[in-house]
């Protein structure tokens, strides 16, 4: 068995030019995919949530998941747009790497954001300015420190699964143009 050789970008893996499904049924099938992350699914099969509703109290891969609903949905869409105005990304990778990118960011934003309105209701529920500043200073150190790491890990995790879903439901390999006429020849660089 020999091993191909890559001359060319298209040769590496996902950098196949892509192009969307005309159907948006796929679109739609993407997006269900994508937000259903099998670690997710699974775990909350095996071990169902004490609470459903939504408070305080909801259990965090609830949270997590509803924010996957929204999400993946709301990245195809600016994928779409992205893709009107400029065109990219053109390939499978690209596609994959812009999910995993701004999945990441979300993951991350709203884990801080998260750590600074419990520091905040911290400050309501505190006897004291003393007490206040502890209570920040713990909640910071537990929810920003301690989970971001962890919530931007699970945010690219959750993300790669749904770009997966992107770029191999939502997209098709665009077919090759070929140059009838001649007009399309590569420029002699300078």
């Amino acid at each position: 068995m020999m091993i191909p050789t890559l001359e060319k970008p298209e040769d590496f893996p996902g950098q196949q030019r892509v192009a969307w499904r005309r159907d948006p049924q796929r679109i739609v099938l993407a997006a269900a995919a994508g937000a259903l992350w099998p670690p997710l699914v699974i775990t909350l099969i095996v071990w169902p949530p004490q609470n459903w509703l939504p408070s305080l109290e909801m259990d965090w891969r609830l949270v997590v998941l509803v924010i996957g609903i929204a999400a993946v949905p709301g990245g195809l869409w600016l994928l779409a747009r992205e893709r009107d105005m400029t065109g990219r990304p053109a390939t499978r990778l690209g596609v994959v790497w812009r999910f995993m990118f701004y999945g990441g960011l979300l993951a991350a934003g709203l884990q801080a954001m998260l750590a600074l309105i419990v520091s905040v209701v911290g400050w309501f529920e505190a006897g004291g300015i003393a007490q206040a500043a502890g209570a920040t200073e713990t909640t910071l150190l537990i929810y920003g420190v301690g989970g971001l790491p962890i919530a931007v890990l699970l945010g690219v995790s959750y993300a790669l699964w749904a770009g997966l879903c992107a770029a191999f439901i939502a997209f098709m390999p665009q077919p090759e143009v070929r140059d009838r006429l001649g007009v399309m020849r590569d420029r002699d660089p300078d």
